[in-house]
């Protein structure tokens, strides 16, 4: 499974919520500087090249699904990310959120409950 870009990113988010869209309905749902209808279809196609979208033809016009799921994906990539950032290890990972503030006690208790929970 190949890195994404940024863009590519946020439209598989907009197909990964439609489900099934045509580009001019990817096209809707994007925020800020919209791209050109054919410079959006061009990075479609290149999800489509790198298997992380599927098309249903209508004529000369194609439907896109995605043919991976927001879970695999974001599975990959955190496992991707604690490898090369990490060390491959949660507690750096969370320590890390932790010395930014960016978690509180209150969310790592929770986290705590589920471990012990689980058990």
């Amino acid at each position: 499974m190949q890195k994404l870009t940024n863009k590519e990113e946020e439209i598989m988010k907009i197909l990964w919520q439609l489900e099934k869209a045509f580009v001019k309905e990817i096209r809707a749902e994007l925020t800020g500087d919209k791209p050109h209808y054919n410079t959006l279809s061009t990075i479609v196609r290149n999800l489509e090249d790198k298997k992380y979208v599927g098309h249903e033809a209508f004529g000369n016009t194609h439907r896109y699904y995605p043919l991976i799921s927001k879970d695999a994906y974001r599975k990959k990539f955190i496992n991707s990310s604690m490898l090369d950032y990490f060390d491959n290890s949660y507690k750096n990972l969370v320590s890390s959120f932790a010395k930014e503030e960016k978690i509180s006690i209150k969310e790592l208790k929770e986290i705590i409950n589920l471990i012990e929970n689980k058990k």
